[in-house]
């Protein structure tokens, strides 16, 4: 592996695959798609590749965020980021509702986008045609497009790849990802003028974590996805809230097949979870504190059944952001219920302590003499001295057991996957 800054990242287990990186150099970087460790840049072995790698830091969330431009006035601020105002609410639009990971009020809010004048592009994520175990960053201009993307990807997904394309397009582009996709764009967008000026709109996602590829392989073969099927189309989540996982496959005589079918509980919980990569382990930041509008799962309201009518939680971070989903609310675009600001420590308890526990881990990985993420201005240690004596304690040596088990102190070499 080289020596330039970007390869060190991947190596050090800093990289969290947004794609920021090579959506920038897109002649010097490139991103691959490993099994195990799952999407990652790849820098051109030259002098041109070594100077993007350089430039490229400025844009990588993945080693270095920085709260301190963020306005955060109260404690709910320091938990979770500006929170300007939040929603429950889902998609007017029946089948947005119905296909969306819970109400469909990210794909609602991207086709008002359109719809409005907003911008006339959606920067997204939607299953890769030929392999859908994949995912492939897109821009989409009408509801056929969006509708690809409604529902959860739980796979690796680089969207901020298609910075520089949204950099060069004419016209406006949306930008939605993960909070780490987001983070990535809004370093771009500081340091790089054009952007800023053709994205009018971000929303996030709230994030658990990405699974790699060979979980998703586990999943296939929980599903009993036959070994040698084509496979057509896999669903995590969708179809009612939170929806079942269910994959389409075609067998050697071109008949599709439905496999059978598991709880969203099952799947996450036994198969996807336990492979996330080490860099969502140490995430600071699963809600979307840099995006305009964050949008996820208002658990504290759960569904009924496994395909219940879908609910989302909205977060308005920004005053853009809020002018937004009240313009939203106005063309009937999305239902909307207003809730407290306090609203996400009810609708996901554990991410705070999950926050609070990265103080820790993080002294742990630099004690260890790892490299750890520098998370500038965000209020981390008072969460983690809000934590019991207990999770303290598990924050620290936990992650010294985790560093031999795993041996986290091994440089991440990466291999692209056959096509």
């Amino acid at each position: 592996m080289g020596t330039d800054p970007i390869t060190a990242i991947v190596a050090g287990n800093m990289c969290t695959g947004c794609g920021a990186c090579a959506g920038a150099f897109p002649n010097a970087i490139r991103m691959i798609e490993d099994p195990v460790h799952g999407r990652r840049p790849v820098v051109e072995d030259t002098g041109k590749g070594r100077q993007a790698a350089k430039s490229a830091l400025a844009v990588c969330a993945g080693a270095s965020s920085d709260w301190s431009g963020l306005t955060l006035e109260d404690g709910v601020d320091a938990d979770w980021g500006p929170v300007l105002g939040a929603w429950e609410a889902w998609a007017s639009d029946p089948e947005m509702r119905r296909q969306g990971s819970s109400g469909g009020a990210v794909t609602a809010l991207a086709g008002h986008a359109l719809a409005a004048g907003t911008a006339d592009g959606v920067a997204h994520i939607a299953a890769r045609r030929n392999d859908p175990r994949l995912n492939e960053a897109v821009i989409s201009t009408n509801r056929e497009g969006l509708m690809r993307g409604a529902g959860s990807r739980y796979a690796q997904a680089s969207p901020a790849e298609m910075l520089g394309k949204i950099a060069s397009r004419d016209g406006r582009t949306v930008f939605i990802g993960k909070p780490c996709d987001v983070a990535s764009a809004h370093q771009a967008m500081r340091s790089w003028a054009e952007l800023s000026d053709q994205i009018p709109l971000t929303i996030s996602i709230f994030c658990a974590g990405a699974p790699n590829l060979a979980a998703t392989e586990r999943l296939l073969d929980r599903l009993e996805v036959p070994k040698d099927a084509q496979l057509a189309d896999l669903r995590y989540r969708g179809n009612g809230w939170p929806g079942l996982m269910q994959a389409v496959w075609k067998d050697t005589q071109g008949v599709l097949h439905k496999s059978k079918s598991i709880t969203y509980a099952e799947g996450w919980g036994r198969y996807l979870q336990s492979a996330r990569r080490w860099r969502c382990r140490i995430c600071s930041d699963h809600t979307g504190a840099f995006a305009d509008i964050s949008v996820g799962d208002p658990w504290h309201d759960p569904p009924s059944g496994e395909q219940d009518k879908g609910r989302s939680l909205i977060v308005a971070r920004t005053r853009r952001g809020h002018e937004f989903i009240e313009a939203a609310i106005r063309a009937q675009a999305i239902v909307a219920e207003p809730r407290p600001r306090d609203v996400i420590a009810r609708a996901q308890p554990n991410l705070k302590n999950t926050h609070g526990a990265v103080w820790g881990r993080s002294l742990a990985m630099r004690a260890a003499g790892l490299r750890a993420p520098r998370t500038l201005g965000q209020p981390l240690f008072p969460l983690w001295m809000e934590l019991s004596l207990k999770q303290k304690l598990q924050s620290v040596f936990g992650t010294w057991k985790r560093i031999l088990r795993e041996r986290l102190w091994r440089k991440v070499t990466i291999s692209e996957i056959r096509e």
